[in-house]
C-alpha cells in the first residue's frame, strides 16, 4: 500500500484553468429534496424577471437558510445574486438589508453586518430578528455585555423561549453555566409548541452547555433530541461530532456524519475520527482537506480559519503554523472553541506566551469549560 504524506505548505495554491469552455469541472448530483427543486424553479423564474422584489427576498431567505443548514457557501452566493438589483443601493428595502447583514455575518464581515443591522433598527426598532442577530454577532466576538443588551428587547418583542435562549446562551459562557442551563431547560419543557427551528437551537445550546460542564449524559440526551427533530444542521452535527471525539467514540462519529461530508467542518471531524481509529482512510481525508483549505485561501474565505487551525495542528502536525492561524482567528471571533484551539496550539508549539491573551480573557469572562480548564492548567 502506498501511503502519501501531505504537507499543506507544499501545495501550490494555483487555480486550474480549463483549456476549453466546454470542459466539465464537476458533476453536481440533482437533489431529490423537494425544497431544492422548488428553489431551482424560483431561481429560474427570477432570472426571467430579476426585478421581482418579493420573489427575490423569498428566494434569498430560503437560500440563506439552506446555506446555513448545509454550511455550503455556494448558497450564500446564490442569495446575493438574487438580491443583486438592490445589493449596493444606498437605501435598500429592510428585508434586503437584513439578508445582506446575515450574509456579511456568515462571511465574518462583522462590522459591516452590524452597520446594516443598526440601520434597520433606526427605522424599525421592533425588528426582533435584528436584535437577535446583533446579540449573536456580539457573542461570537466575545462581547458579552453588548450581546446581553441586545437580547433584552426580545423580552417584549419575541416569545419567551427565544428571549430566554438568547440570554441563557450568553450566560452559559459568562460564569453562569449551570444557572442558565437549568433556566433554559425549564423554559424548553414549558414550551412544547415551539417550532422545530426554535427547538433545534435551544437543544443545541443545552447540549453544548452540558458538555462544557462535563455533564455527559445530559449532553448526549440533548444532542440526540436535537437530531430526532429531523432537520439537517451542520452546526449540530459538528458540535455532536466534537463531543463524541472528546469521549473517544470515533465509530459513532462516522455513524453520525454518514457519507455526506461536503461541508469542510464535517470532513474535518471525520478525519479526526479516522485518526483515532488509525484508519487507512486518513491520508485521503487529509489530501481532500488540504485541497479544500487551499481553495478557501484562493477565494479569500477566512470563515473556516478555526477548522484549518485544528486541521494543521492535529492532522498535519504543524503546531507553529497552527498557532499563527489560531491567533489570526482569535482576532476575529472568541467562542470557546476559538480559545481551545489557541491554547492547544500554544502548548504543542511550546510558545506558552501566545496563550496569555486567552488566559486573561478566560479570567475576565469566567468561562466554565472542563476541556479548556484542563488545557489552562498545563500552562506555567
Amino acid at each position: 500500500m502506498l501511503v502519501m504524506m501531505w504537507n499543506a505548505e507544499s501545495v501550490q495554491a494555483t487555480p486550474y484553468l480549463p483549456d476549453f469552455d466546454s470542459t466539465v469541472l464537476e458533476y453536481v448530483p440533482q437533489s431529490e429534496n423537494p425544497r431544492v427543486r422548488q428553489l431551482r424553479t424560483a431561481r429560474l423564474e427570477l432570472s426571467q424577471d430579476p426585478g421581482k422584489l418579493n420573489l427575490a427576498i423569498h428566494l434569498a431567505r430560503q437560500l440563506v437558510e439552506l446555506g446555513r443548514a448545509e454550511a455550503d457557501p455556494r448558497y450564500d452566493g446564490y442569495a446575493q445574486a438574487a438580491l443583486q438589483p438592490w445589493w449596493s443601493h444606498s437605501s435598500p428595502p429592510t428585508e434586503v438589508l437584513f439578508i445582506r447583514a446575515l450574509l456579511r455575518q456568515r462571511s465574518h464581515h462583522f462590522n459591516e453586518a452590524l452597520e446594516d443591522l443598526t440601520r434597520i433598527l433606526h427605522n424599525q426598532p421592533k425588528h426582533a430578528q435584528t436584535w437577535l442577530t446583533r446579540a449573536v454577532i456580539h457573542q461570537v466576538r466575545g462581547h458579552y455585555d453588548e450581546a446581553r443588551r441586545n437580547c433584552l428587547p426580545l423580552l417584549r418583542l419575541a416569545d419567551a423561549l427565544v428571549s430566554t435562549a438568547c440570554i441563557a446562551n450568553i450566560a452559559s459562557v459568562n460564569g453562569q453555566a449551570q444557572e442558565s442551563y437549568s433556566t433554559l431547560l425549564h423554559m424548553f419543557s414549558s414550551t412544547p409548541s415551539a417550532d422545530p427551528q426554535q427547538k433545534l437551537w435551544t437543544l443545541t445550546i443545552l447540549a453544548e452547555t452540558a458538555a462544557r460542564l462535563g455533564q455527559s449524559s445530559h449532553a448526549e440526551r440533548h444532542f440526540e433530541q436535537a437530531l430526532s427533530l429531523g432537520r439537517r444542521d451542520t452546526y449540530l452535527l459538528g458540535a455532536y461530532g466534537d463531543w463524541l471525539l472528546d469521549q473517544h467514540r470515533p465509530d459513532e462519529v462516522h455513524a453520525l456524519l454518514g457519507k455526506d461530508l461536503r461541508a469542510d467542518g464535517l470532513l474535518l471531524r471525520a478525519a479526526l475520527a479516522y485518526q483515532q481509529l488509525n484508519s487507512p482512510k486518513l491520508p485521503q481525508a487529509i489530501a481532500n482537506l488540504t485541497a479544500r483549505f487551499a481553495d478557501n485561501c484562493l477565494r479569500g474565505d477566512a470563515r473556516h480559519l478555526r477548522e484549518e487551525a485544528r486541521f494543521t495542528l492535529h492532522l498535519l502536525k504543524q503546531p507553529d503554523r497552527a498557532l499563527r492561524m489560531a491567533q489570526e482567528n482569535w482576532e476575529v471571533q472568541r467562542e470557546p472553541w476559538d480559545a481551545r484551539i489557541l491554547l492547544e496550539a500554544a502548548l504543542f508549539s511550546g510558545n506558552t506566551t501566545a496563550a496569555q491573551p486567552v488566559i486573561k480573557w478566560l479570567k475576565t469572562v469566567k468561562l466554565e469549560d472542563q476541556q479548556i480548564r484542563r488545557l489552562a492548567k498545563q500552562l506555567p
